[in-house]
């Protein structure tokens, strides 16, 4: 199963990946057409960010080398955990993850355990969005993930059931943090931690 989804990655097919919130549609963020398969596969508008996801900060900053300065502090505060952070993307990196803002992208580190935890260790990172149809529930369990997206994957991890609620998405690229969706983690909680970590 491992195997599997790691090979598919790498070859930039869609994949189901438990992840620490929700399961997740994921393939290699390399390549515009890879990011579009899953678009496609979970009907998607194309204009829509995604997130980039990584296996730890390392990796991230490896994808993003621009993270640096104000964007670095607030990652290393927040980052890993159950968030998605909209930072600045000046180089504009992986502009086919970003939608109609080229120069902000987001981006996560997942604490994860477990088979979603050794797919993305060996891939590094994954472009990903929630495994299910545009507007529908996030999915807490296999199951829950559409049958149409099950077949359309190349291969599909099973992580048993994950808590169910998708990230807390904060923007940081303005003067002041913007909270676009409250999630698995208080966004007030991550704001203060942000703020602390320039204390």
């Amino acid at each position: 199963m491992i195997d599997e989804a790691v090979a598919a990655i790498q070859s930039g097919k869609p994949v189901v990946l438990p992840t620490d919130t929700v399961y997740g549609l994921a393939t290699s963020p390399y390549s515009e057409s890879y990011t579009r398969r899953i678009y496609r596969l979970k009907g998607r508008d194309g204009t829509k960010p995604t997130a980039l996801v990584a296996a730890d900060l390392d990796w991230l900053f490896e994808c993003v080398p621009e993270l640096r300065g104000r964007a670095g502090v607030i990652a290393r505060a927040l980052l890993p955990g159950p968030y998605t952070l909209i930072l600045p993307n000046p180089a504009r990196r992986f502009r086919w993850v970003t939608g109609t803002t080229p120069g902000a992208i987001g981006i996560r580190v997942p604490e994860l355990e477990g088979p979603g935890a050794e797919v993305l260790r060996r891939v590094g990172a994954v472009v990903a969005t929630s495994a299910n149809k545009a507007g529908g529930p996030d999915p807490c369990r296999l199951e829950d993930v559409p049958v149409e997206i099950r077949e359309g994957a190349a291969a599909v991890v099973d992580g048993g059931e994950l808590p169910g609620t998708p990230s807390t998405v904060l923007d940081f690229t303005g003067k002041e943090p913007r909270v676009v969706r409250e999630g698995a983690a208080p966004a007030a909680e991550a704001l203060e931690r942000a703020a602390a970590a320039f204390a």
